[in-house]
This record gives C-alpha cells, sequence and structure tokens, in this order.
C-alpha cells in the first residue's frame, strides 16, 4: 500500500508540474473599477490572439445585452471566408462590487471562462480584455479604426503586462 500511495505522490507532481513551466509573469489584473452598463452595445475586434474557437473569423463584433436576470447576452459575429458565423453566449458578473471588470463567460452549456478588462479609457471607447493566463488578448473598440492614440495606450498596456504582442492576429 505504501508503494502504491508513493506513485500516486509522484504522478500528482508530474500533473502539477506543466503548470509550473507554463507559469508567466504576465499580469492579467482587472482595472479596479468598471460600469458595466458602459460594456453594453457593438463592440469592433482589432486584434485577438490566435485560439481555435475564432481561427479564421474576420471583421469580428461582438454584442453586450444587459437581460432581464441581471445577466449578459454575448453574441460574437464573424465571417469565416463569405460564411457568417455566429456564436451565442452569455456572461455574469460574479464580484460587482469587489471586482467589476472581471465576468464569467460561457458559450457552452455551463462551461465559463475569465474574461477580464484589463484596459479601457475613460470614454470607454477601446478595451484591452485578456483570459485567466496569457494565452487570450483581445483589443476591442467602438469604432472600426480607432485612433493611434487610443490603439498605442493599450499596446502599451498589454507590453507592460508582459504579453507577447507580437501575436496579435490584426482585424
Amino acid at each position: 500500500m505504501t508503494r502504491f500511495i508513493q506513485f500516486l505522490a509522484a504522478m500528482s507532481m508530474f500533473t502539477l508540474l506543466p503548470g509550473c513551466i507554463h507559469a508567466k509573469d504576465t499580469d492579467n489584473t482587472p482595472v479596479p473599477s468598471f460600469e458595466l452598463s458602459r460594456l453594453f452595445g457593438c463592440w469592433y475586434e482589432i486584434a485577438r490572439f490566435n485560439h481555435s474557437f475564432e481561427r479564421g473569423l474576420v471583421g469580428v463584433t461582438a454584442d453586450y445585452l444587459l437581460r432581464g436576470d441581471g445577466k449578459i447576452d454575448v453574441i460574437n459575429i464573424g465571417y469565416k471566408g463569405e460564411q457568417l458565423k455566429v456564436a451565442k453566449g452569455i456572461a455574469r458578473q460574479p464580484w460587482p462590487d469587489t471586482d467589476p471588470a472581471r465576468l464569467r463567460v460561457s458559450f457552452f452549456l455551463f462551461f465559463y471562462s475569465d474574461y477580464r478588462i484589463l484596459k479601457v479609457d475613460k470614454d470607454y471607447e477601446i478595451m484591452l480584455v485578456g483570459g485567466s493566463d496569457d494565452d487570450y488578448l483581445w483589443i476591442l473598440s467602438r469604432d472600426r479604426k480607432p485612433s493611434q492614440e487610443l490603439l498605442d495606450m493599450v499596446m502599451a498596456d498589454a507590453i507592460r503586462r508582459g504579453y507577447d504582442t507580437s501575436k496579435l492576429i490584426w482585424n
């Protein structure tokens, strides 16, 4: 029985090791204050990291709509070739008083992911959005072509936080 316990302990260490190796110094702390009502409406995806659920999409928009139950409908639309792709999800703000810029978003059943507002300008015209690790990053704007000043601001913040901005795919 002792060897079995030693074996389980060793296996546990090996399953934890990849997480330790992957750990990075990226700062994905959300902004301390965020007005949820200013999120609602259409945002244009300006740039993103590559990931399977948006691979090959262009012209992506994200619409955020308040529901009667306080949750948020999320409707992402983009084109893959000439085909329109729509993904509908739901978001919630689990800690509105203590962590208002952290949302939980689900596009499949009850599987939720972190959605963190990392930077937003004072007029809510541009946002830098990340996840719980450095694998996800988006630049969203109210305008299809945001000013260079706004782009420079969010890019500087992404770099300061330790994101590899060379991985961004620009729309």
